[in-house]
Formats: C-alpha cells, structure tokens, sequence
C-alpha cells in the first residue's frame, strides 16, 4: 500500500465533528513537592487561581499563565503519573524572543531558540518554527513556540472576530458600497438592473476565505 493510499483511507473515516463544545481548562502535572513547584510557577508570573487543601491526602494548586484558556493543576492526590513525566507542554507566544528573555529574568533557565521547519513547509518567517524549552523542578518539560500567523484551518469559524477584522470587513464593505453606487448611476436609464451595495453580513460571508476542517494543527 502507497502512502497516498494510506492518507486517502485515513480522511475518508475521519468523523463528522462533534457538535458538542468542549474546551480543554486544565492540565494536571505530577510534581514531588508541591511547595517547591508553587514556588516555581509563582516565579513564572503566573496567576495564582487557588490552593485547596482538603484533609490529609487531597490538595489542589492551580496556576493560568498570562491569557491562557488552560490552566495547569498539581498537588497532593490529583495523578499517579510519576513526577516530571509531563514533557513538551507547549505555550504558544507571538514573540519567543521576548518571551525567552522575560523568563531568564525570573532565573528560569531556558534554552536557545532553534528553528526547525519539515521538509515542504516554505512559507516565510518563523511562525510555527522557532522553539525554545525550559524545565520545572520536577523535570516536567515545557515548549514555547512562537506562532504570529496561524495557518489555514487551524481556528474554529465561530469565534468572535477581533477588532482588526471587523475594521477590514467594514472598510470592504464601504469599498464596494461606493464602487455600486457609481454603478448604478451610470446605469441609470438605460435598463440595467441597478446593482445593490453589500451588507457587512454578506460581505462576511462571500468574502471569508473557506477553511477545510479536518486540517486543524490544535
């Protein structure tokens, strides 16, 4: 069997996407002294959510790094995972150099930013590229990655646009508002259907580029 065959038959039984939301709060690390660990993302800057301690075998420390849907847990009574078995735990940060520096001044000791990219991928710059990693004390291993455009697919349709999209879907809008506008003044008289300006809904919509959705990255 091709490996052509091999991608074709693995599309063909992806299924239909689950119309159910579920979204991914919290990852649970496995540390060996909770204190120290706290310490640690404490330094990070992280933000402290809670630190739960219920009776003698079960306590929870929470941590969100800056802007994050995800938050890490840890504690006394949350895994049997053994400690500083969660490896490549990836942050995703729009300038790792920044990001790389800002770490190294809380003492964290992170290591050079190395960019490698797979063979076939020749779109320009580092998006995606450039990884940098550094450890807790327990060995749990974390990624940062510097991603500044995402590529196609890799984001759910529904979500709220932010304010650069929505000034460049007006600013279009108005664009073909004024382009109509000398149409159907210069049509006028002669029997041609006047033509009307778009909606900012139906700009949206015939303008927003389509996005295959079984090509996510995460």
């Amino acid at each position: 069997m091709s490996v052509t065959d091999v991608n074709t038959n693995t599309v063909a039984e992806t299924p239909e996407l689950s119309p159910v939301d579920m979204n991914l709060e919290v990852v649970t690390l496995p540390v060996s002294d909770i204190d120290r660990a706290k310490r640690f993302y404490q330094s990070l800057g992280w933000r402290l959510d809670i630190d739960l301690v219920i009776g003698d075998s079960v306590r929870s420390v929470q941590f969100t790094p800056p802007h994050s849907a995800t938050s890490i847990q840890f504690g006394k009574g949350r895994t049997t995972a053994a400690p500083g078995s969660a490896q490549r735990l990836v942050l995703v940060v729009t300038d790792i150099d920044a990001a790389r520096e800002e770490l190294i001044s809380r003492g964290v000791d992170v290591s050079e930013v190395v960019e490698q990219r797979p063979p076939g991928f020749g779109s320009p710059g580092r998006s995606y590229f450039a990884t940098a990693s550094f450890s807790d004390p327990d060995g749990n291993s974390w990624l940062l990655q510097e991603i500044t455009t995402r590529l196609p697919g890799r984001e759910w349709e529904d979500q709220p646009a932010d304010v650069a999209s929505l000034a460049d879907l007006l600013r279009e809008t108005a664009e073909h508002h004024g382009l109509f506008e000398a149409v159907s003044r210069t049509t006028g008289g002669t029997g041609a259907r006047p033509t009307r300006a778009l909606g900012s809904r139906e700009a949206r919509l015939r303008t927003r580029p389509r996005r295959p959705a079984d090509t996510w990255l995460r």
